[in-house]
């Protein structure tokens, strides 16, 4: 195989054995016309000086002579041409060998490069291998090391997981436990603040909590100092109507020695559309409370009255009949209905701002849940299945 060189000035490639060849063949066919040109010249030299000799002689003789000198001319051209032909040929054969030796040494380097190269890309090779080896370790040690720290943010974020649900689930067993007291609570102060600012001159008693009674005691007490009587109050505020509650209420009343019992609920018995009387016992709802509490109030005030003025029970009587049928008692029904529509508006305004704390526990739950999935989401889609499903966090299978 021939060498294969690069012109430096275009970048050719071009077989330097062949080119050399080529050139040689070019020098000697110069050489060869350049040789034919000298003898031509020579030849047409020769031939003016032969006519030029040929005019001098003019004998058979000279012609002869002419003839023989032209032959010996003749001759001595060709043994001239021979001999020049015979060196070239001697030449090219040297420049021949000469060329031959060239390529050998040329294969020689070529074959020289060849293995050079080839150990090059051997070494390159090993050294690819044992890079590619060494990384390798590398990739495997650093992904051991990271599945392992990935596995402990995992079992740290399934711990927090299951926290944050616990929480959120004993949030929400709070919040419905705490909503269901709270609002028992709340109309049982609304109930007691509202006697207390209502009837300033009664003592207004609280049972306690945990205490077996009922939840307020009103002792009504007259102008003159006088105790006409005890109304005591139990408040519900659940969503069904329990009948254990006229018993336990009517115990209560046995207890208490009061004369009046009366249940404020936010749930009428099926039967009742408004207050009224259940086997003894006054129910009404929150709003018809003080209306009610008022009219029995007086009830128990006439009744006072009447029982300090047995000796003179006909005028009294006639009193009575003046008073329920006067202008006062007409004026005491309106302030009682002024009253009534007072409570009605402060209870509207009280319900709107326990529903305004509703809502926002509500939404701070909803915020706690949302945040809970959004991360288990984010780490979902960055692990992939290397985090194990959340039932509660999943559809259902069939639902996809």
């Amino acid at each position: 195989m021939s060498p294969i060189s690069v012109c430096p000035n275009c970048g050719h490639k071009f077989d330097a054995g062949e080119a050399m060849q080529k050139h040689l063949e070019i020098e000697l066919k110069k050489n060869m016309e350049q040789r034919e040109k000298e003898l031509a010249l020579r030849m047409e030299q020769f031939k003016k000086q032969l006519d030029e000799d040929k005019k001098h002689f003019e004998t058979e003789e000279k012609k002869k002579l002419w003839s023989i000198a032209q032959q010996e001319a003749q001759k001595k051209i060709e043994e001239k041409n021979a001999s020049l032909i015979a060196a070239l040929k001697q030449d090219l054969e040297a420049k021949q060998k000469e060329i031959v030796a060239n390529r050998q040494k040329e294969l020689e380097l070529l074959k020289k490069e060849q293995e050079l190269k080839h150990q090059q890309e051997l070494m390159k090779i090993q050294l690819q291998k044992e890079l590619m080896e060494k990384t390798s370790l590398i990739e495997e040690a650093a992904k051991k090391k990271k599945d392992e720290e990935f596995e402990l943010v995992k079992k740290e974020f399934e711990k927090k997981l299951e926290d944050q649900k616990a929480l959120i689930n004993e949030m929400k067993r709070k919040a419905e436990q705490g909503s269901m007291q709270l609002q028992g609570e709340i109309q049982e102060l609304a109930l007691e603040e509202i006697l207390k600012r209502t009837f300033v001159y009664d003592t207004i008693e609280e049972v306690g909590k945990g205490i077996r009674g009922a939840d307020a005691i009103q002792t009504v007490i007259n102008e003159f100092g006088q105790i006409c009587g005890k109304i005591v109050f139990e408040s519900k505020r659940t969503q069904n109507w329990s009948e254990a509650w006229i018993e336990k209420l009517k115990d209560d009343q046995r207890a208490l020695g009061a004369e009046i019992a009366v249940l404020v609920t936010q749930v009428m018995p099926k039967d009742m559309e408004r207050f009224g009387q259940k086997e003894g016992i006054w129910v009404c709802n929150y709003q018809e409370v003080v209306s009610l509490v008022f009219v029995l109030r007086q009830i128990l005030l006439k009744t006072q009255s009447v029982k300090s003025i047995q000796e003179n029970k006909t005028d009294k009587m006639g009193l009575l009949y003046n008073y329920l049928t006067g202008t006062q008692f007409r004026q005491q029904l309106e302030a009682i209905v002024e009253g009534f529509s007072s409570m009605k508006e402060e209870l509207e305004r009280e319900k709107r701002a326990m529903k305004k704390i509703w809502k926002e526990r509500e939404v701070q739950i909803e915020k706690v849940i949302d945040n809970t999935i959004d991360m288990y989401g984010s780490i979902k889609g960055i692990a992939g299945n290397a985090i194990a499903p959340i039932q509660h966090l999943e559809l259902p299978e069939g639902e996809i």
